[in-house]
């Protein structure tokens, strides 16, 4: 399922990425400067618009999704390397990026809570960490018929969960939010954060 769902990523995507999306990738990553840590970079939907980055290092799981990925790189207009890994083992020192991107991939990290903790700790005192994510909606009713749409969903589209309340957990972290954007009604966010951990080098 997986291996399918990689292959028809771009496609289904499409329609949303023309009227939308695309827009708000452009946004959110001309914010990402200096050394950059993309999370679930998937087929490489975000490496045309880096343009203020000095580096790119991304990493996604899904080999498949990667291979992919791979013509985006050679015409992306900085560095990119993508590595194998997942959100919740980093394979990187502390202290190291200046920004964190993630763009529709909390939905289907299987622990949220641990994958915010390795970022905070990849991630330098004070460096942002940018998020665009879909979430439960605040109004009842579309909310609860994403919950009864989640569990076929999460089989249809290798394991995004349509309800997740990414948003509560970026606040039960120890992120700092600075600024929420919202769109479609609430169903997707962009959500700015500061890394607000001490270096304790200077402790």
């Amino acid at each position: 399922m997986a291996d399918q769902f990689s292959k028809v990523y771009d496609k289904t995507m499409q329609p949303l990425e023309k009227v939308k999306i695309s827009q708000l990738r452009s946004e959110l990553t001309e914010k990402a400067v200096g050394h950059v840590l993309e999370i679930g970079s998937g087929t490489g939907a975000n490496f045309p618009f880096y343009r203020n980055a000095l580096k790119v290092d991304a990493i996604e799981p899904d080999l498949q999704m990667s291979k992919q990925s791979t013509a985006k790189i050679k015409k992306a207009r900085i560095p990119i390397e993508v590595h194998t890994a997942k959100a919740e083992h980093l394979p990187f020192d502390e202290n190291v990026f200046d920004t964190v991107v993630a763009t529709l991939v909390f939905c289907t990290i299987p622990d949220p809570h641990k994958a915010l903790q390795e970022i905070q700790r990849v991630a330098k005192p004070g460096a942002s960490i940018l998020f665009l994510e879909h979430v439960r909606m605040p109004q009842g009713l579309m909310g609860k018929v994403q919950d009864l749409m989640t569990p076929l969903w999460k089989k249809a589209f290798a394991g995004c969960h349509l309800n997740r309340d990414t948003l509560a957990s970026i606040h039960n972290s120890e992120l700092s939010v600075t600024k929420i954007d919202s769109h479609y009604k609430g169903f997707l966010l962009a959500i700015d954060c500061i890394n607000e951990k001490q270096n304790m080098d200077l402790l």
